[in-house]
């Protein structure tokens, strides 16, 4: 109790008493005679005499120990010489006026002549030791005797002129001298002298007193001694440091008893006190660096715990410290007045309790005393608290000031002392043990003292201005003295035994109370001034509280508690900003609740009594003796969960625990946001320290325990909107509310709403208007602080040992109480308690270890910046000012500290004892008890899911509830769970499947799907019985399925698709395992006896038959899983598979959009979300006739025209009203609305923002016709989005590259001689696709196995080696004809809805790539794919292959119009592009390129063909030149007004060039063929189309 953080060694006081004499200099210019070689000689002498000197001087090294004259070095022929020495003396503990130090001066002889001494004296001087008394020390400047002093010289000074002695330089001062004492005996402080030497004669009765030239008188006494007192702040520090454990007794002795003088009794007390305060408040201030944790100063506390007890407490010595203070009959024997002064009230009527001045008559027992305390009059605190003689209460005012407190009780200062008697006994109690009481009745001395305690209250409560400033500012070291004071009074007294009401006098209590109420009104008014001085004030007082419980009666102390919370009550009304008031409470709270007795002082409701104390205190036998409080029966279960007034009354401390939390936590109150997470640890560590508390090990004492906490699962109810969301790692729909946000408001009621201001600690609370009721606060109307994932945690701990410890019945009779609404939280709370105490594996704590360190290394970075000053102190405030603005309040008591750059009471240096790095075993060791915690807490959440089943299974709600038990049972199954869980996990959902079958199978469905899936994953566990459990459980399910209707369909159906789903998406998923429990299954129908002559058995050997085939299809994907196309190929063709199973065909394009999305590939996603949403559209449609819902695939045809293979027109397409048929969570409005959602995010981020146009196209109606404003402003928001990038990027989109790959060889399986369309990202280069499906075959068959054909011509296999791998890959581009340019205008038709692509090969006839101009020959190969592009996948298979031949003349029309068009192009581009434009002129007319068109004209127009099919070939030509020549001569142009005057000659060079073109052309151009423009003759042939040159080959 006294060693709280202080060490606990005693310190050893050594005793010290030496003096140092440092000779400096001396001067014997003026001395006659021969004294040149000059040596000191230092001597301690006890008496004139030679032979007196004292052997007391500390020899050298080489010589004994101790010597009885020390000498300094001779300085050869110097008469002034200076001194270097240090001569060390122990000084004997006695000195008398004789002793003295002599010094004798001898001149040294150099040449040694006969007759003469070595060493002749030449001079003598001396320091009296003593002067009036006290230790001569200083520095001395002394005359010099020329002869040996006189007989009786050392009473004496030297200074003082003998007669008839002769002294050097006319007895001026020529030797220095320097004398330093350390001593602990004598104080060498004048101040400290006379106090002490006043004190002495007081106690030896010696009058008058010396002290120094002053003689005191006895009847000056009283004077003298009072000024000394107050004189003694003017002491030097360190002879107080060295004195204050003596200086402390004195005073204490002084007002403990008050001395007589004269006669007269002198009351010193309040003296005595000024000055304690005044020399305590001196050591703090100057002694920073010698502070504990708290801020006590190390002397003062080491002063209290082993130095401090009451005077007379020796056997046989009266003495209470040690200078010898003794019992003296000098002292006043007197009672205290009975008279006391009338203004204070304080004469009680007698039958009023003496713990509490609100109860008349005496209670019966301690519960009813500690209830009526606490709440006799419905927790009105507006009642005074201090009674007049009579029963009626008159107010002392709310807010007493210490001035009131002090007028009222400066009359009682001088007449009050204690009468109480002392036994002779020393007392070590608080340092740990009792001492023994021997012969204790013999000794029993009865003097008549004061008691320390009652005169310090008294002298505190009474003291004002500077006084009591200083007394506030160490209130730490007068409350320990008072506490301790009071034990010692107990102990000596035989008093630890006796009722707690009588073992102090109501005058000493009224005095605590009005001490405690002044420094609560201190606290309140200064907290925002002297933020520091308050902290420490109110961590003090808190202490004190807890102390005085052990001590005082709990009631009383209770009283006390209660004042503090009113004052801090009426200041909070007030403040804008309360988050620092309350901080304080807190910490005042949190430090009286970490009493030793915190449950006893509750009156938990039971029998029984604790065992005995782990760690007894002086009150551990008394404090048992308090009892737990019996009253169970009549208190209503409402009450027990509710911070009620019997609650509150009942728990006096856990209430105000519980209303802290809940008035922090409720998301109203302003500005104490940054205080939640001290709150919550302040809970958490009382709850911890109960469960590790051996006294409560006993599972019906820890329920009892946890009785006092049980609102504390209806106020983190009240939070689940504000905790943090520990589900958005397990998936992006966050965590299952089971109410609607705005149903929140439909429960009418209050719980923390009424009991704010209660718990503000004002008024009384009305009583609840119903049991059971929660304000469940709507989430929708107000925006939450979250809390942070750490306070969020501490919470649901504290709620799980809450549920684990609590007694069942009565969590069970509460929840009957509960509403639906209420019972969903709860489930919603649960569910939440699953994932923040998921196991999360070794892994993520060595990531969090590496984390850390990396982050101290950032920190030692910042602190290297900011040393080094590359922050300066500018930028510095700069971005602590943005961090104040942007960082919530703190939850610091003083705002928030981490922004301040510098503290001083932050600078101490402390070694960092963090260590950064985690070896590994300390790793291992943290995961482990993870692990543990994780199964521990997920016991819990089931032990309480059953509880809620018990109680809802009678009622007629049961229905909503048993899904949200479902909901949080089936999450707690998907995160990582130890076997030991799972095998209790899988029984009780055993046991809820066949109590409530219809739940699954009717109402549920999502749930049975959900249900399927996380039994077959078990199902392929590694762990045996995880496996046997899963399989039993599956069993089951089919086998209760079955038993509804003949039929389990819906299971088959579940089970399936959930099996599909686990193999598109489950990486960690063991195909052999799984095939092992579905071989148990298979057992399980064989062997099940009741079903065997049903169709039972048949239908599950289908199921598993069908579950086999699904998982071989799964082996290949896992073959397959590095190839992407492949892989998806693969889940096409099991998707495919589904065609006429619509609920297994959505879970394939599902994992299909999954796995693009993994690879960047949204326009392939959004394509599979497409489809999903027209499959379901189709059967939607069957369903339901709505006209605002889409029609089936045709609505969606405008989107992609591929949607149409969803259509339900088959003969085998299953009904949707069959049982278990589109029963899925997708085959819904609202799943049909969310598929639709995606697919436009998708395409929005593949950037086919026309295609989102499309896709809102099907979704407004449906909003529209549902009235859906909300959804419908998203939607338009979105368009505008979209279409605005369109705008934007016009001209700077890119959708995709496309190649032909071919693959040749029976290594290729499958896919020999199959040639797909691959789709790549935009901006493949050949080079790279070549590169990577050459790496990928090649690693699978071989790099030399693998060979890329490197050109685009047919491939003829006859010459292709056998066992080779050849891939041929080509660039394709988009193939449109004529017709369908007019529709595909954008760049987005352009690249949308792609079946035809086409690629070229040029050849001549004799087999050479490339010949001249007449011999050039083109192949045009055009192919269709199967699909268009984008489709579900990114390779689509070719089915149709086009090749065209273009003849030379027909290769130059192609060149020449591609040319004509890039001029028009650069022409007419707008704006302007000038570079481009001379680029595409410099390359039709340029001089070096002129060869170029004008070749193409003389080889293809000098001369008209013979052959009369050419001649419209050769008019095209014609004319395509005369459109070049025109397009020339626009260039030109267009080009002259572009450019500046430096490029002039470049133009006219250009238009020079062209000139020349034109005119070669010429005669080329004019040239027309005649047979072509004769008149039109009657057709008389068939026209055959495929007549011309043009040769046209047909491929399939």
């Amino acid at each position: 109790m006294w060693g709280r953080g202080r060490g606990r060694e005693r310190e050893r006081e050594n005793l010290k008493n030496l003096l140092y004499i440092y000779p400096q200099s001396l001067n014997f210019a003026n001395r006659q005679g021969s004294a040149r070689n000059i040596t000191v000689k230092v001597q301690f002498m006890y008496g004139e005499d030679p032979s007196n000197a004292m052997p007391v001087i500390f020899g050298k090294s080489s010589c004994s120990e101790f010597s009885k004259e020390a000498y300094t070095a001779v300085v050869y022929h110097n008469r002034s010489p200076d001194f270097h020495e240090e001569i060390k003396v122990k000084l004997p503990a006695t000195l008398t006026d004789h002793h003295h130090l002599l010094f004798t001066f001898y001149h040294v002889s150099c040449q040694q002549k006969q007759n003469t001494p070595l060493e002749t004296p030449v001079g003598y001087t001396w320091i009296p030791m003593l002067q009036n008394g006290r230790l001569k020390t200083g520095q001395f400047c002394l005359p010099v005797s020329l002869e040996k002093p006189p007989q009786a010289y050392s009473v004496l000074s030297p200074e003082v002129p003998l007669p008839g002695m002769k002294w050097v330089d006319n007895h001026k001062g020529v030797f220095n001298v320097e004398v330093v004492a350390v001593s602990s005996i004598h104080t060498q402080d004048p101040y400290l002298d006379k106090f002490f030497a006043l004190v002495n004669a007081l106690d030896e009765h010696m009058f008058p007193v010396r002290i120094g030239d002053m003689r005191i008188m006895e009847n000056n006494l009283e004077n003298e001694l009072k000024s000394s007192i107050s004189a003694l702040n003017s002491s030097q520090l360190e002879p107080v440091v060295r004195f204050l454990h003596l200086l402390l007794d004195k005073l204490i002795l002084l007002v403990v008893r008050p001395p007589v003088i004269a006669g007269q009794i002198v009351n010193l007390g309040q003296a005595s006190f000024e000055a304690m305060a005044s020399i305590i408040n001196r050591l703090h201030k100057n002694l920073e660096g010698n502070h504990d944790q708290h801020g006590r100063n190390s002397l003062l506390s080491s002063y209290i715990y082993y130095v401090f007890r009451l005077p007379n407490t020796y056997p046989n010595s009266p003495s209470p410290g040690p200078g010898g203070l003794g019992g003296s009959v000098h002292y006043a024997t007197m009672a205290r007045s009975a008279v006391r002064p009338a203004s204070l009230n304080l004469n009680r009527s007698r039958s009023l309790s003496n713990s509490n001045p609100d109860i008349s008559g005496t209670p019966t027992s301690p519960d009813d005393e500690v209830r009526s305390i606490i709440g006799s009059k419905g927790l009105d605190r507006s009642n005074s608290w201090v009674n007049t003689g009579g029963p009626k209460a008159v107010p002392w005012g709310s807010n007493p000031s210490p001035s009131a407190e002090s007028t009222q009780a400066m009359d009682r200062s001088c007449n009050r002392m204690s009468s109480h008697t002392e036994t002779s006994s020393f007392l070590q109690t608080l340092t740990g043990r009792l001492p023994t009481k021997k012969g204790k009745e013999d000794e029993l001395e009865k003097l008549s003292l004061l008691l320390f305690h009652e005169e310090l209250a008294l002298q505190w409560v009474v003291c004002s201005g500077s006084v009591r400033e200083s007394a506030l500012q160490q209130a730490w070291f007068f409350f320990e003295l008072m506490v301790k004071s009071m034990v010692h009074h107990l102990y000596f007294n035989d008093k630890l035994d006796a009722p707690r009401k009588s073992r102090f006098p109501e005058r000493f209590m009224d005095d605590i109370a009005a001490l405690v109420s002044t420094i609560a009104s201190d606290i309140v008014s200064r907290f925002q001034k002297d933020t520091e001085m308050v902290e420490r004030l109110n961590t003090s007082l808190a202490f004190f509280l807890n102390d005085l419980l052990s001590v005082m009666d709990r009631g009383f102390v209770f009283s006390l508690i209660k004042t503090c919370y009113k004052q801090v009550s009426s200041k909070l009304y007030s403040l804008p900003n309360p988050s620092v008031l309350v901080s304080l409470r807190l910490d005042f709270l949190r430090i009286v609740c970490s009493h030793e007795h915190y449950v006893t002082l509750n009156l938990p409701c039971s029998l029984l009594t604790p065992p005995a104390s782990p760690s007894p205190s002086v009150s551990s036998a008394t404090s048992q003796s308090s009892g737990f409080s019996t009253n169970v029966q009549d208190q209503k279960i409402a009450n027990m969960f509710e911070l009620s007034v019997p609650f509150r009354q009942q728990h006096y401390l856990a209430g105000l625990v519980l209303t802290e939390l809940a008035v922090i936590l409720d998301p109203d109150a302003e500005g104490l946001f940054g205080l939640h997470k001290k709150v919550i640890n302040m809970v958490h560590n009382l709850l911890s320290s109960h469960d590790s508390d051996p006294r409560y090990s006993d599972p019906q004492t820890k329920a009892r325990v946890a009785m006092l906490y049980l609102p504390l699962i209806g106020i983190i109810m009240e939070t689940v909107p504000q905790l943090y969301d520990f589900t958005e790692t397990h998936n992006q729909r966050g965590r299952p509310i089971c109410i609607a946000p705005d149903d929140y408001e439909s429960e009418s009621g209050s719980m923390i709403s009424q009991t704010v201001a209660m718990a503000i600690a004002g008024t009384s609370v009305p009583q609840l208007t119903r049991p059971g009721s929660f304000l469940l606060t709507s989430s929708s109307g107000r925006q939450h602080t979250t809390f942070s994932a750490e306070s969020s945690r501490s919470l649901l701990i504290c709620l799980l040992w809450v549920l684990k410890n609590a007694d069942e019945t009565v969590l069970q009779k509460w929840f009957t109480d509960l509403s639906v609404l209420q019972l969903n939280r709860l489930l919603d709370l649960l569910y939440l308690c699953v994932s923040c105490f998921e196991y999360k594996g070794k892994k993520v704590f060595e990531r969090m270890n590496s984390l850390t360190f990396k982050k101290s290394k950032d920190m030692r970075a910042k602190l290297e910046e900011a040393i080094l000053g590359s922050i300066g102190a500018r930028q510095e405030m700069v971005r602590r000012s943005r961090g104040q603005l942007e960082r919530s309040p703190s939850g610091s008591a003083f705002g928030s500290q981490e922004n301040l750059r510098w503290r001083k009471d932050m600078t101490h240096w402390r070694q960092n004892t963090e260590k950064l790095d985690k070896s590994r075993a300390e790793i291992e060791h943290e995961a482990l008890i993870d692990g543990n915690l994780a199964t521990e807490a997920n016991l819990i959440i089931l032990d309480t899911l059953e509880i809620v089943v018990q109680t809802v299974s009678v009622t007629e709600s049961k229905e909503s509830i048993l899904g949200g038990v479902l909901k949080v049972l089936l999450h707690s199954m998907a995160c990582n769970q130890s076997a030991v869980y799972l095998q209790h996990c899988f029984a009780t959902q055993r046991a809820l499947v066949s109590k409530f079958p219809e739940l699954l199978f009717e109402e549920e469905t999502e749930q049975c799907a959900d249900l399927c899936l996380r039994l077959l994953r078990h199902c392929s566990s590694s762990i045996g019985t995880i496996r046997s459990h899963a399989s039993a459980s599956l069993y089951l399910l089919m086998r209760q399925n079955f038993e509804i209707g003949n039929n389990f369909a819906r299971v088959k159906m579940q089970v399936t698709m959930s099996l599909s789903s686990l193999v598109g998406t489950s990486q960690n998923f063991n195909e052999e395992f799984l095939r092992r429990s579905l071989k148990t299954i298979l057992t399980y129908a064989e062997e099940d006896l009741e079903l065997r002559e049903t169709t039972f058995p048949d239908q599950v050997q289908d199921l598993v038959f069908n579950l086999h085939m699904i998982l071989s299809d799964t082996v290949k994907m896992k073959e397959h899983q590095e190839d992407p196309e492949m892989l998806i190929d693969l889940m096409y063709r099991i998707a495919k598979g589904y065609q006429t199973s619509p609920d297994l065909r959505l879970t394939w394009l599902q994992n299909m959009a999954g796995k693009h999305s993994e690879r960047s590939n949204h326009a392939e996603a959004a394509q599979c979300l497409v489809h999903s949403a027209a499959l379901v559209a189709e059967y939607l449609s069957m369903l339901e006739d709505r006209k605002y819902l889409p029609v089936g695939c045709v609505t969606f045809q405008n989107i992609s025209s591929n949607v149409l293979e969803e259509s339900a027109v088959s003969d085998d397409v299953v009904s949707p009203d069959e049982e278990g048929i589109c029963s899925g969570k997708y085959f819904t409005e609202s799943g049909l609305v969310g598929l639709l959602e995606q697919a436009a995010a998708s395409f929005s981020m593949a950037g086919m923002y026309e295609a989102v146009n499309e896709v809102y196209k099907v979704l407004i109606p449906i909003h529209e016709a549902n009235r859906d404003a909300k959804k419908l402003s998203t939607i338009h928001g979105k368009l505008q989005e979209a279409f605005s990038k369109i705008v934007h990027q016009d001209g700077k989109r890119m959708f995709g590259t496309y190649f032909r790959v071919g693959f040749y060889g029976t290594k290729f399986g499958d896919l020999d001689e199959q040639e797909f369309v691959y789709k790549e990202p935009a901006i493949t280069k050949l080079a790279e696709i070549s590169h990577r499906l050459e790496g990928f075959y090649g690693e699978r068959f071989g790099e030399d196995v693998v060979e890329v054909i490197k050109d685009s011509n047919p491939v003829d296999k006859c010459k292709l080696g056998p066992n080779k791998a050849y891939i041929q890959i080509t660039y394709v581009e988009p193939y449109f004809d004529t017709y369908e340019m007019k529709d595909r205008i954008t760049y987005f038709d352009k690249n949308y809805n792609l079946r035809r692509f086409m690629y070229c090969t040029p050849f001549t006839l004799d087999g050479r790539a490339h010949g001249d101009l007449h011999e050039q020959f083109k192949r045009k190969t055009i192919l269709t794919t199967s699909h268009a592009f984008p489709y579900i996948k990114t390779r689509v298979n070719v089915t149709h292959k086009e090749e065209i031949i273009l003849t030379p003349i027909e290769v130059a029309i192609e060149d020449m119009q591609k040319k004509t068009q890039e001029l028009a192009f650069a022409t007419h581009q707008d704006p302007a592009d000038p570079k481009m434009l001379q680029m595409v002129l410099q390359g039709s007319v340029g001089t070096t390129v002129n060869q170029g068109p004008l070749e193409v004209a003389q080889v293809f127009l000098s001369e008209i063909p013979s052959d009369p099919k050419l001649f419209r070939h050769h008019n095209k030509l014609r004319l395509c030149f005369k459109d070049f020549t025109k397009r020339c001569e626009d260039a030109l142009r267009k080009n002259k007004s572009l450019i500046g005057p430096d490029q002039k000659e470049y133009q006219r060079e250009l238009e020079r060039n062209y000139h020349r073109l034109k005119e070669a052309l010429q005669p080329l151009i004019n040239r027309k063929i005649p047979q072509l423009y004769k008149a039109v003759l009657p057709v008389t042939c068939h026209r055959d189309s495929f007549s011309r040159m043009s040769l046209r080959k047909m491929d399939l």
